[in-house]
């Protein structure tokens, strides 16, 4: 069965991880011969696609005006794009990804007239919060389970703006009204822990199912290195356990620690560093995937310390393909990708002093991490590898047609 697929994401550039998973989703179904239309929104950093003409123009989220502003809630210049472009092309199947903000769910109605089929992956808990994250001021949070997203503009949970936490909350309204939960006709979790909190806030059990992502390891080389930092890599945003990390890294100033990324907390974590004379931590920028694949490569392990349900946890993936140990919190989706004590250590969110513990062992055994980091490049190979994905993904497809 070969298939016209729609893959719909905000971005036709990687910025994030579900960015690069659209990507790594095309070229996949592409290798097995179907045909792979992308949509995103217009942006001069875009990748050239030959579909380009038909992505509709996106709001300006950095200096927005009343136009922006409106073409964040419900998009008519995307919904008349969607429509110009089924009337040029049939579509089996739309697989959609993070396509709110700049395309919103004015893309659905074009769907739902043609009778395509529609699967989400969803890549964050939008279904659930209006700022996705089930977390509100670094304090998890559920309150807006169920269709209550009042709740983010009481808590003022979009950066503690009245404004902006209303806009989040009246863009929540609108997407539910507009089909996007009773519209879609299957999601697709990237973790069972993801799952089970979408079907504890009242979705169907039976309309969504658990597929972890994938990555390919046929490209990658096992680092056999000892290396010579613990790294961080992803983005600068408190909900990521950053300034844990930098308090345990405080409490072991023997241990060189390299941060990879960008976002928000930058300055934040330039002060702490400076203020506490941290010689042993270096903050780098955005980097590349070879860029970042050579930095993995010289680390010793990888850490992620986030504080919130982190859906997957892709960088712990990305470090066991170079043979890389990870030290992880034990929170959301991260269990079920990262061994405790086998192809690395999960500690309490939030917990310094267990996190430091950990990364002195790491430190100090590096023999012992190589060993541990090959286990974790095992474990990638078998649990998750492109062709089981493609398997199950196919599954689900199956159903709809």
């Amino acid at each position: 069965m070969k298939l016209k697929l729609l893959n719909a994401g905000q971005n036709y550039r990687i910025i994030g991880g579900s960015d690069r998973y659209q990507f790594q989703l095309a070229e996949l179904l592409t290798r097995h011969g179907h045909k792979v239309i992308p949509f995103a929104g217009k942006h001069p950093d875009n990748l050239p696609s030959e579909w380009e003409s038909y992505f509709p123009p996106a709001p300006d989220f950095e200096h927005p005006g009343l136009w922006d502003l409106t073409n964040y809630v419900y998009s008519r210049p995307a919904k008349r794009a969607m429509s110009r472009l089924l009337e040029k092309i049939s579509i089996d199947i739309a697989h959609l990804h993070i396509y709110y903000g700049k395309l919103t769910s004015s893309i659905l109605q074009p769907l739902r007239e043609k009778g395509i089929p529609i699967v989400q992956t969803t890549h964050e808990f939008k279904l659930s919060c209006p700022v996705y994250t089930l977390s509100c001021h670094g304090e998890l949070c559920e309150k807006c389970a169920g269709g209550h997203y009042y709740h983010a503009v009481l808590q003022r949970c979009n950066r503690g703006s009245f404004l902006r936490s209303g806009l989040s909350a009246l863009e929540s309204y609108v997407s539910v009204k507009n089909g996007a939960i009773d519209g879609v006709d299957h999601f697709i979790a990237v973790s069972e822990f993801m799952r089970e909190k979408l079907v504890s806030h009242g979705l169907s059990p039976n309309r969504i199912t658990a597929i972890h992502n994938y990555i390919d390891v046929s490209g990658i080389e096992v680092a056999e290195n000892e290396g010579a930092y613990l790294l961080y890599f992803g983005r600068f945003e408190a909900n990521k356990g950053i300034m844990t990390l930098l308090k345990a890294a405080a409490m072991h100033r023997d241990i060189d620690l390299v941060l990879v990324g960008a976002g928000g907390l930058e300055p934040v974590m330039r002060d702490y560093v400076a203020q506490e004379k941290l010689d042993n931590v270096t903050i780098r920028g955005f980097m590349d995937q070879a860029s970042l694949y050579e930095v993995i490569k010289g680390s010793v392990c990888s850490i992620i310390p986030s504080e919130w349900y982190e859906t997957f946890g892709l960088t712990s993936i990305e470090s066991f393909a170079k043979g890389k140990p990870v030290i992880a919190s034990r929170i959301g989706g991260i269990p079920e990708v990262v061994e405790d004590r086998v192809d690395g250590f999960l500690f309490e969110p939030g917990n310094a002093q267990e996190l430091g513990e950990y990364m002195k062992w790491m430190w100090e055994n590096r023999g012992a991490a190589v060993t541990m980091g090959k286990k974790g490049r095992q474990n990638v190979e078998r649990k998750f590898n492109p062709e089981d994905h493609y398997r199950k993904l196919m599954d689900v497809y199956r159903k709809l047609l």
